[in-house]
């Protein structure tokens, strides 16, 4: 991992799975979301932030606002983004109610608060954010690009064409969100996207880099031959 020039950030809610990443791999930041509180049993969301905080050591961490309402939303910025200078909020392009969320992001980006502008899925709408990012903050644009290929669309044409848009915002960074795969951090490594984000269930497969598939493919054929002998099935 360290031959990549993409900074690989931690993806998860497990503030135990937060140091096991920080201790195993190089790694250069951390992101959550609400589904993955959820998926971690997080029942108090200041506590988590709290302990997230103090297991990532200065790194740079995102921490989402849970509200609907763009007024309310506003004031959970503003809170969580006390909680220390490294802490990106994270904002949702839009409300439930589709209504967009960019004058949100322009006013707290000119308050000084540290954005990462979440679930954007379209060239547009990183366009739209990226041009309402104030030039004296660091923020970050994630793009769903995993969640696009779930619709069977190829996402590197958009990530390529974002990226380079990125490239003109000093102030903004392009964030790979969603992987899948492993490859997909080759496939963005290759691109020059700034960031992306991997799960540790995916980085664990880091050990697989370089193996032979020939030797791939006996370890596979063993596998399966042990969990036969386990189940104990017998066709004759």
């Amino acid at each position: 991992m360290s031959d990549f020039n993409i900074s690989i950030y931690a993806d998860g809610a497990s503030v135990d799975g937060m140091i096991e990443a920080k201790t195993k791999w190089p790694i250069s930041g951390f992101t959550t979301n609400p589904t993955l509180m959820k998926r971690a049993g997080v029942s108090d969301y200041l506590s988590f932030a709290k302990e997230a905080l103090a297991a990532v050591d200065g790194l740079p961490i995102s921490f989402e606002v849970f509200a609907d309402d763009f007024t309310t939303m506003q004031k959970e910025a503003e809170k969580l983004a006390t909680l220390g200078q490294n802490v990106f909020v994270k904002i949702p392009i839009t409300n439930t109610k589709g209504e967009s969320s960019v004058p949100l992001i322009k006013k707290l980006s000119t308050e000084g608060i540290q954005i990462n502008a979440t679930a954007i899925l379209t060239y547009k709408q990183v366009k739209s954010v990226a041009e309402a990012l104030s030039k004296d903050t660091q923020n970050i644009i994630s793009v769903f690009a995993g969640r696009l290929a779930d619709t069977g669309v190829d996402p590197v044409p958009l990530m390529k064409q974002s990226q380079a848009l990125v490239n003109q915002y000093p102030q903004a960074s392009l964030l790979w969100a969603s992987s899948r795969e492993l490859l997909n951090v080759f496939q963005a490594e290759n691109l020059g996207i700034d960031i992306i984000t991997v799960t540790n269930p995916i980085l664990e497969k880091m050990k697989m880099i370089g193996l032979d598939p020939t030797e791939l493919s006996l370890d596979t054929v063993k596998g399966f031959h042990n969990d036969v002998k386990a189940l104990g099935f017998s066709i004759l």
